[in-house]
């Protein structure tokens, strides 16, 4: 399963959740939800976003989850 990676790259650039929380202005309930992968869609201008503050390309935000192994797409 495709899973967002956020953690790992907050993590490696040493920021917070609540930093990301405050750049993106969404609610906290949504951002909880996409940061955890519990929701099944994220919006092509969240992903933008995210590109733009790591830095990366869409394909740095997602791992490919193999029953608990986790793999860099």
């Amino acid at each position: 399963m495709v899973k967002l990676d956020v953690l790992n790259l907050l993590e490696e650039n040493g920021k917070t959740k609540y930093w990301l929380y405050k750049r993106l202005g969404m609610s906290y309930q949504n951002f909880n939800k996409m940061v955890n992968n519990e929701t099944s869609s994220i919006r092509y201008e969240v992903i933008e976003e995210l590109c733009t503050l790591f830095q990366c390309t869409p394909s740095r935000l997602f791992a490919f989850d193999n029953g608990g192994v986790r793999q860099k797409l």
